[in-house]
């Protein structure tokens, strides 16, 4: 049991770690777009947000591949 809670708290770190990794470079790269061409907005604007709901779907997977292997039995 003690092997499943540490494998189950790994997955969900790492998951939420890249993410996280991942949302920063993107806020960052956004932002710097958007103050090079202000008038490309609505694309970059778009586009930011697309890759910040793959990353947040990426923090919901490493969540449920935890609790898949906490509700493991044997």
């Amino acid at each position: 049991m003690v092997l499943q809670v540490i494998a189950a708290a790994i997955a969900v770190g790492l998951g939420a770690i890249g993410a996280g990794i991942a949302m920063g470079l993107a806020n960052g790269r956004a932002y710097e777009a958007l103050g090079r061409n202000p008038g490309a907005n609505e694309a970059i604007r778009m586009n930011f947000i697309l890759g910040l709901v793959f990353s947040e779907t990426i923090i919901i997977l490493s969540l449920v591949v935890g609790l898949l292997i906490l509700l493991r039995q044997g």
